[in-house]
């Protein structure tokens, strides 16, 4: 019989906080684990045998729950076993089992996969839960167990508090649920559904889609005297003639995958092969370039880069601030990026009556129900016209 308690040790100078731990019998031999959690005597709860704070309460039911899991695994293989393996097993267990960890090894083996954006994006997560964690007093890491509805809840707010759209919300709180089902599949904790009170659809986006007569205001816009202006506009347009191709796709286009009058690639985000005619308007922007030594077709990578990664980030940086300005001067009512082309190439073709399926293989992705997000929203003045008409045949 294993006896397993929660204790809450004071401190002996006074003022100071104190310990919360758990004392394990086993065969008449005690030992003691001792939390993270520090504690003053009135945040803890006597007669429950727990403390009073009801985020510490799911640090310590979670590591019940894992002490548990232990001796039923040991008592399960009939083996003998001391309160010293318990701990073992649990130390041993605690030190690969907390978010921190866990996702710095997803991120590790997405790096080694070459699937980079998918990387930063898990890395751009972990800091901010991180951040949300020293913020509101928490341990900075803490485990997949004690992952509960709680903890997500509390992270949502501290999100929406700072700002942040339920678009941007939703994707942290996505990804967070991605790397929890993973933990839950390889058996490092039960799932306890904590992602069930948090938003993570995805709502309409704000218009990120330039009409026909911006693109040719856009494509016509008279840059003399400003070559970074005049080049981050020429990419955009590049992205747009080649269907919206991605800004990493389009980094990474090599002057061997333009044969027979046709660039043939595979995008690297879902490994699928496009191939797309090669046009005049494409060419001009190519010869207005100068030839290097580069195996790549667009000046978007420094020559002689260490990191081709890290390269096209940094100009993708450059053209976006450029972009930017470029709006300003069109006076244009969104935030213009290199994404808005690929937003763009999908609502000019859905407003000029090209099929969802067409439209869905035009751009690469593996269903239509990503190429709707793409399309931009119709307009306030035809949705008026629409309604005026229904109104008009009562």
């Amino acid at each position: 019989m294993t006896s397993v308690k929660v204790k809450f040790r004071p401190s002996a100078p006074e003022g100071k906080s104190g310990s919360v731990y758990y004392r394990i019998i086993h065969a008449r031999m005690v030992r003691s684990i001792t939390t993270d959690i520090k504690i003053s005597s009135d945040a803890w709860d006597d007669v429950a045998s727990m403390p009073c704070l009801v985020e510490h309460r799911e640090t310590v039911l979670a590591d019940i729950s894992r002490i548990h899991r232990i001796i039923a695994y040991f008592e399960a293989s009939g083996l003998t076993f001391s309160a010293d393996d318990i701990v073992w097993r649990y130390r041993c267990a605690r030190s690969t089992a907390s978010l921190s960890v866990y996702m710095a090894r997803i991120i590790d083996s997405l790096k080694a996969a070459g699937r980079l954006r998918t990387a930063e994006t898990y890395g751009s997560t972990l800091r901010s839960f991180t951040t949300f964690r020293a913020e509101t007093g928490a341990s900075l890491d803490i485990l997949l167990d004690a992952f509960s509805p709680t903890v997500a809840e509390a992270y949502q707010d501290w999100m929406r508090r700072r700002g942040l759209v339920p678009n941007t919300t939703s994707f942290y709180l996505r990804i967070l649920r991605a790397v929890y089902r993973r933990a839950v599949a390889e058996g490092i904790t039960d799932d306890k559904n904590p992602f069930s009170c948090v938003y993570t659809g995805i709502d309409d986006t704000v218009k990120r889609a330039l009409t026909l007569p911006q693109l040719r205001r856009l494509c016509h816009l008279d840059l003399t005297g400003a070559p970074a202006l005049d080049f981050a506009r020429d990419m955009f347009m590049m992205s747009f003639y080649l269907r919206g191709m991605s800004f990493i796709d389009m980094a990474c286009l090599r002057k061997t995958d333009l044969c027979a009058g046709r660039i043939t690639y595979r995008r690297r985000k879902t490994g699928r092969l496009l191939s797309i005619r090669w046009t005049a308007e494409m060419q001009a922007i190519v010869d207005k370039y100068p030839a290097s030594e580069s195996p790549f077709l667009l000046p978007l990578v420094s020559p002689g880069s260490s990191s081709v990664h890290a390269s096209y980030r940094r100009t993708a940086s450059r053209i976006n601030a450029s972009l930017h300005t470029i709006a300003g001067r069109m006076h244009l009512p969104l935030h213009l990026t290199m994404y808005v082309a690929r937003h763009s190439w999908a609502s000019v073709a859905y407003r000029k009556g090209v099929a969802m399926s067409v439209i869905s293989e035009g751009m690469g992705h593996l269903s239509e129900a990503t190429t709707r997000i793409y399309l931009a929203s119709l307009d306030t003045a035809t949705i008026d016209r629409a309604n005026s008409l229904i109104i008009r045949s009562l």
